[in-house]
């Protein structure tokens, strides 16, 4: 018997009790099983893989994984129970959970230029591989579920139609959407409740599709999208509405004060602005550094941070608008995630063709990562809908009940008392 083979024996009589469905097969043709006909199959094709893990590299994992060098086999759900259990095992479970979140380490530089740079590495890779696994209408954000049946494509129109009655949206309002990523929600909003409005992006290749679709709809004349940071949008005129959806992720914990201030700036009195973001399960999340996080970092999100829920309430407020309603739709995204795993893999040789080898693997384990992540509430989404008061003494009208979020009177609201 091998050394690898009696130290592999070992860590499998230490798992006895559970042990992961899992076989590990080396570069030289020897296999070891955990469990007879294993789930998932784990091949290292280079030597110096375990070199690194030897001498405690644990990042050389995620960077070996997309270069190839290490190969899984097996339904992605399966590779990540297997990658838990095997971190239990060993004492290490922070250590894979710490897989996806994007909780900063040390709050990062977000200069323009940098910024820019950064959304480029994640959303300037395709259209047509973000066609391949999103729906119709290209929405790369949290779905809205019913009963957690729906199709991908119904479960984000009826996200799109949650938040635009959430923002009370009427025919004539002035619309900013914020990260506005393919123009999904602006020509949602121009088309179902007749808005107009400005949507912006650093994506150059989210620019140009939504232009593009912009213009086959014939809603030119009454939306636009600008490729443009959110640090320099000005307008005179001022918006009724600001929804800013999957986002802020982007800005950097240092930022929110910035962030927020700047939809309070551009928002009209008694306007409503909308957060849809990713927040820390962990109060103190975005304080410590994820192991897991160097792979995002590198390959995923470059620069991004997330707050915990109380730090982006605080920065609304802090920017004069009224926090009026937060809604934790964690179980959503946990199945929206699921959703587009499933539509990746089934289109996985079109993936490959449209972005690349690399990239098939990056998304596929991320994207489950993510999923499990909201799944055991490691990661948690939140939406925030705030109003900006009419005056210093007179705060916005708002519905008495939230009774016009699913189809009821959207027209009553609070008005001040008579003292008289």
């Amino acid at each position: 018997m091998s050394l690898r083979q009696r130290v592999l024996g070992a860590v499998r009589e230490r798992m006895r009790a559970d042990p992961p469905s899992l076989r590990l097969a080396f570069w030289d043709g020897e296999r070891f099983d955990f469990v007879p006909a294993p789930a998932v199959t784990i091949a290292i094709h280079d030597a110096a893989v375990l070199r690194r893990l030897a001498l405690g590299d644990m990042s050389s994992l995620g960077n070996a994984y997309v270069r190839g060098d290490l190969t899984v086999e097996g339904a992605v759900r399966d590779v990540l129970h297997v990658g838990l259990k095997i971190a239990d095992g060993v004492g290490h479970s922070r250590l894979v959970q710490r897989l996806a979140p994007l909780a900063a380490r040390i709050p990062g530089r977000h200069s323009r230029r940098r910024d820019a740079e950064n959304v480029a590495i994640h959303y300037d890779v395709s259209n047509e591989f973000y066609a391949l696994w999103l729906e119709g209408e290209m929405i790369y954000s949290c779905a809205y579920f019913g009963d957690g049946t729906e199709t991908i494509d119904v479960a984000q129109k009826r996200k799109l139609d949650h938040i635009c009655r959430k923002l009370r949206l009427r025919p004539g309002d002035r619309l900013l959407d914020i990260g506005c990523g393919w123009g999904g929600l602006l020509r949602w909003a121009a088309m179902h409740y007749g808005v107009t409005g400005v949507g912006v992006t650093l994506s150059r290749e989210q620019h140009d599709y939504a232009c593009a679709r912009i213009a086959a709809e014939g809603l030119a004349d009454r939306i636009e999208v600008r490729l443009q940071d959110y640090r320099d949008v000005e307008d005179p005129e001022g918006f009724d509405r600001i929804v800013s959806v999957g986002m802020y992720e982007h800005v950097g914990i240092r930022n929110l004060g910035t962030y927020f201030s700047g939809m309070a700036r551009l928002l009209r009195p008694g306007g409503i602005a909308l957060n849809h973001g990713i927040t820390a399960g962990d109060p103190n999340g975005h304080a410590t550094g994820p192991a897991g996080g160097d792979f995002i970092d590198r390959y995923v999100f470059p620069g991004g941070e997330i707050p915990h829920l109380s730090r982006v309430v605080y920065e609304v407020s802090k920017a004069g608008l009224e926090v009026t309603d937060v809604e934790d739709l964690r179980p959503h995204y946990a199945r929206t995630l699921s959703r587009w795993v499933e539509r990746l893999e089934a289109n996985a040789e079109a993936a490959q063709a449209a972005a690349g080898m690399q990239r098939y693997r990056i998304w596929r384990m991320y994207m489950a990562g993510m999923g499990y992540a909201f799944d055991r509430g490691w990661l948690r989404l939140a939406q925030v809908v705030a109003y900006k008061p009419e005056s210093d003494v007179a705060m916005a009208a708002r519905p008495w009940t939230r009774e016009a979020l699913y189809g009821g009177d959207a027209e009553a609201t609070e008005s001040a008392p008579d003292w008289s």
